[in-house]
């Protein structure tokens, strides 16, 4: 479907950068797939982003274990990784294996080697900082000062083209201080994402063994292909879904989902503070932040400067 309108959305304030990047491509009639591809590679470059990527914190072994999905919306093709390591792109790795009709989802070793053997940029992941980081937590731990788990802040993001062409894609290095082998709802397809080109897309952050509980992405795009708004969508299939996870398993995690439909209109719902970036032919590149609101509804309101400011300092703070 064409409707001559681009977009692209992306979740937290460190996608910013990338859905400015994502902004360039798809008014140069580059691809979706190119345009979320790369926007997710920009987050996974940059080390002081702890979620995802070069910089990402380790499981309790000290290991970078990462997580990417890739999600063509025109094919419905998709590939996965998880328990990654050693792999400066998983995003590209997880668009890789989606033209494979065969072995599109890979798991630790596995994954790895097929990254080497495909001529993939391979780095270790654990910058010195992490690596403080981790051996500060482990401590703290070990001092029963400290919950464990920590930071779950997936980068996903959904790109849409002038020719109505869209993608999503994810990538984490999941939860600090993690169990090796765990894998959250980032590389699986209807909790971590979906996108069809012919309705719209969703991604997903937050703490991916309750995220799974609801296949949240998939039922907001289902919701989306009924006739609800994006912003409809997400509050429909996100707040109910808090709900009954409280009353059937006495608790839910923090969570955050974002949604594109075909025309480029989007929406948000969260049950914490969440920030995200978005852009459309409509709308220049914006860092906004949302909240839940009464009644189910979702609450966003444009990020200021004194937050940002605060948001650098603090990831670039230096580990005591």
């Amino acid at each position: 479907m064409s409707n001559e309108t681009w977009g692209a959305i992306a979740t937290w304030r460190m996608a910013h950068d990338g859905v400015k990047k994502a902004s360039q491509i798809l008014q140069s009639k580059g691809s979706a797939g190119d345009a979320v591809e790369e926007l997710i590679k920009m987050v996974e470059a940059y080390p002081y982003y702890k979620s995802v990527g070069y910089g990402g914190l380790p499981n309790e072994n000290g290991v970078v274990e990462m997580d990417a999905a890739f999600m063509d919306g025109d094919t419905l093709a998709q590939g996965a990784v998880a328990g990654i390591h050693n792999v400066f792109h998983a995003v590209s790795v997880a668009r890789a294996l989606s033209h494979e009709h065969y072995n599109s989802f890979r798991v630790g070793e596995g994954a790895t080697q097929y990254a080497q053997l495909n001529g993939f940029e391979m780095r270790n992941m654990l910058t010195e900082r992490a690596k403080k980081r981790w051996e500060k937590r482990r401590a703290e731990i070990a001092d029963a000062k400290v919950k464990p788990y920590d930071g779950h802040d997936t980068v996903g993001a959904i790109t849409l083209t002038p020719t109505g062409s869209m993608a999503a894609a994810t990538s984490t290095s999941g939860l600090f201080m993690k169990r090796p082998g765990r894998v959250g709802d980032s590389p699986l397809s209807g909790s971590g994402f979906y996108v069809d080109s012919e309705i719209g897309g969703a991604a997903a952050t937050g703490l991916g063994e309750d995220i799974m509980k609801g296949c949240l992405s998939y039922e907001i795009v289902r919701l989306m292909g009924t006739g609800r708004t994006p912003q409809q969508a997400c509050d429909e299939a996100v707040y109910p879904f808090i709900e009954k996870l409280q009353r059937r398993y006495g608790q839910a995690g923090e969570f955050s989902l974002i949604a594109m439909d075909h025309a480029g209109h989007w929406g948000v719902a969260t049950n914490v503070e969440f920030t995200f970036s978005v852009a459309t032919t409509h709308q220049a590149p914006v860092i906004l932040m949302a909240h839940p609101g009464p009644n189910q509804t979702t609450t966003i309101e444009p990020i200021t400067q004194e937050w940002l400011d605060a948001y650098e300092k603090r990831i670039k703070a230096p580990i005591e």
